[in-house]
């Protein structure tokens, strides 16, 4: 026997079908995927330019590392940074940037300089870099 349904009955059970349907509809849209990918795009390639900056940094800080018992006197360690910045396509520092002081009995060699990429048109990102020689006080682990 079949029964006739009011309009009411049948519009809540439409209602609940569709918020059915929406619960087990999961996922991204074409157009989220879309932006989600433009943004990844763009990060990559902010990535892409800012890795030779710290690859070069980290050839400064070696460099730094290796002519800190290289020489006595200004004019040495000078020399011997100029020695390996030629060695290592060192472009951002020069030998003149480098703050030579004496502590004691230790040479302390400290730098720091920015290294600007341009990213597009007249937006670019500065990144400030800057080390020592100084030895860095350890932090004492509390238990």
């Amino acid at each position: 026997m079949l029964t006739k349904m009011n309009s009411g009955t049948q519009g809540l059970a439409l209602h609940a079908a569709r918020r059915a349907s929406w619960k087990r509809q999961r996922g991204i849209s074409l157009i989220g995927l879309f932006l989600v990918g433009l943004i990844a795009v763009a990060l990559l390639a902010l990535g892409f330019k800012t890795v030779p900056a710290v690859v070069e940094y980290i050839a400064v800080e070696r460099a730094v590392q290796k002519i800190k018992n290289e020489g006595s006197t200004v004019r040495e360690i000078q020399a011997a940074f100029d020695r390996h910045a030629t060695i290592d396509d060192i472009t951002s520092i020069t030998s003149r940037d480098l703050d030579i002081t004496k502590e004691g009995d230790r040479i302390v060699i400290s730098y720091a300089y920015a290294k600007k990429i341009p990213v597009f048109d007249n937006v670019a990102l500065v990144i400030d870099f800057s080390g020592t020689t100084r030895d860095r006080k350890q932090r004492r682990d509390i238990p």
